[in-house]
C-alpha cells in the first residue's frame, strides 16, 4: 500500500477533532448517495417507458417498410419473394396504405387505412396487432344476406370507434378520395363497411386513427388494381433492419426505397432521447450539489491537520503525495456515496419490476404500473459519472494542502 493511501485511510478512519467536519462528510455522502439514487431510478424508468414504448409500436408497424415513392408496386410478388430469400427476414407480406373519410351515422373521422391479406393478419408473425382477431375479422369467402352481399369487414381502432360512435356489427361508410370524374364533376369513392372489431395498442397515434381491412378492398378503394402500395417485413433483429433493408435494396434494383422502424418513429424516439439526456444532466446537479459538502469537508480537513501536512513534507513527502493524499480522501467519501446510491436505486428498482410498488390509474394511462428496464450501462455511466463530479471537487482542496509551507505551517500551526 503506498503511502498516500495508507494516510488517507488512516484520516477516514479516524474521527476528527472537529465534530461539524465529521458532520459534513456524512452530510457529502449521503448528497452523493442520493443523487445517484435518482438517477439510476428516473433513468431506469425512462427506459421502461421507452421499452414498453418500443415494444407497442412494434406491435402494430413492421420492422421495414419497401416501396417505390407514390409510385404503386405492380410486381409484388417478385419483391416479397427476394425480402424472402434474406436469411434475417421472418416475414414478408404486400399492404396498401391510403387516407381515407370514414363517415358513421352521425360523425365523421379522417383515418389511416391499411388493407392485408386475410391470410398474412391471420399469421401473428406478420401483423402481431391483429393475431388475436385475425379469423373472424378477415374472413376469406365473401359474405351474403337476404339484402344482397354484406358489407365488407374492417377493425377499427378502439379510440376511433369511439370517435365514430360504433360498435361490432355496426356499418360505415369509406370515402375514399380517389374518386372519378362525371358529368357533375369529380365523384368521390365510397363503399359499406362493417365494424367486425377492434384493437388496442394503447397509443393514441393507432387506436385513434387506423383501420384494418381486406388487402383486395383496399386496393377497390384505391384504385390499385392488382398493384399495391409497399411491402412490410419483420427481421430478426431490429438494430440491425437498416443493414437488412440496404441488403435488400441492393438486389432489387433504385427504383425502390426502404425505411426501417427507427425512422418511421424517428420524431417520437428523438423526442424521448432528448427527454432522457436532459433528465440526465438535471439529476446530475443532483451530484454537483453534494460534492460542494466534499469540497468544503476536504478544507476543514487540511486546515485542522495542518502540521501533519508540515510534517509529512519535512520527512521528505512531495507536494505531489500530498495532492494524492487528499484526493483519495474526497474519493473514499465519493466512492462509498456511489456504491450506496447504486445499491439503493437497484434495489428500489428490482422491487418495482418484481412487486409494483407504484401503481398508475389504468383510467388515466395505458400501463397500471410504473415500468422499469435498469441496463448496466446506464448504471456505469451513473457511477462513472458521480466518480468523476467527486473527483474534480477534490482538486481545489488537494492542491491547496499540496501548497503549504512546512515552515510556516510548523510556526503557526
Amino acid at each position: 500500500m503506498s503511502f498516500e493511501l495508507f494516510i488517507s485511510r488512516r484520516y477516514f478512519k479516524s474521527k476528527p477533532n472537529q465534530a461539524i467536519i465529521a458532520l459534513i462528510t456524512l452530510l457529502s455522502i449521503i448528497g452523493v448517495a442520493i443523487g445517484v439514487t435518482a438517477l439510476i431510478v428516473v433513468i431506469a424508468v425512462m427506459g421502461g417507458f421507452e421499452s414498453d414504448l418500443k415494444a407497442r409500436i412494434l406491435g402494430i408497424e413492421p420492422h421495414l417498410v419497401i416501396d417505390q415513392g407514390d409510385t404503386p408496386i405492380t410486381d409484388y410478388q417478385k419483391v416479397v419473394a427476394v425480402c424472402e430469400e434474406n436469411r434475417h427476414t421472418l416475414a414478408a407480406w404486400p399492404v396498401v396504405k391510403l387516407q381515407a373519410m370514414l363517415r358513421s351515422e352521425s360523425r365523421v373521422a379522417g383515418a389511416t387505412i391499411k388493407g392485408v391479406d386475410p391470410l398474412d393478419a391471420a399469421d401473428g408473425l406478420k401483423v402481431p396487432g391483429l393475431k388475436s382477431l385475425a379469423a373472424k375479422a378477415f374472413p376469406t369467402a365473401s359474405r351474403k344476406s337476404a339484402k344482397g352481399p354484406a358489407p365488407a369487414p374492417i377493425v377499427l381502432g378502439r379510440d376511433l370507434a369511439r370517435t365514430l360512435g360504433v360498435f361490432k356489427g355496426d356499418t360505415l361508410f369509406i370515402i375514399s378520395p380517389r374518386g372519378a370524374l362525371a358529368p357533375v364533376g369529380f365523384v368521390p369513392y365510397m363503399k359499406r363497411f362493417e365494424v367486425v372489431d377492434f384493437f388496442e395498442t394503447g397509443m393514441y397515434e393507432y387506436d385513434g386513427s387506423l383501420a384494418f381491412m381486406n388487402l383486395a378492398d383496399a386496393q377497390m378503394l384505391a384504385h390499385l388494381k392488382a398493384s399495391i402500395s409497399a411491402v412490410e417485413t419483420r427481421v430478426d433483429d431490429i438494430y440491425h433492419a437498416k443493414s437488412i433493408g440496404k441488403a435488400l435494396i441492393s438486389k432489387l434494383g433504385p427504383d425502390y426505397r426502404f425505411q426501417d422502424w427507427i425512422n418511421l418513429n424517428k420524431n417520437l424516439f428523438a423526442a424521448l432521447k432528448l427527454e432522457k439526456a436532459a433528465m440526465f444532466i438535471t439529476l446530475t446537479l443532483i451530484i454537483l450539489v453534494a460534492t460542494f459538502s466534499i469540497t468544503s469537508s476536504l478544507v476543514m480537513l487540511v486546515m485542522e491537520k495542518t502540521k501533519d501536512i508540515a510534517i509529512f513534507r519535512t520527512i521528505g513527502a512531495t507536494g505531489r503525495s500530498i495532492q494524492k493524499l487528499f484526493v483519495y480522501q474526497g474519493m473514499f467519501i465519493g466512492m462509498i456515496g456511489t456504491a450506496a446510491g447504486v445499491l439503493i436505486g437497484t434495489t428500489l428498482c428490482y422491487l418495482q419490476l418484481k412487486y409494483h410498488l407504484v401503481t398508475l390509474p389504468g383510467d388515466v394511462y395505458y400501463i397500471t404500473a410504473l415500468p422499469v428496464d435498469l441496463k448496466l450501462m446506464d448504471v456505469c455511466l451513473v457511477a462513472g459519472a458521480a466518480l468523476a463530479i467527486c473527483f474534480l471537487a477534490t482538486l481545489y482542496p488537494a492542491r491547496q494542502a499540496s501548497q503549504l509551507n512546512p515552515v510556516e505551517a510548523i510556526r503557526y500551526g
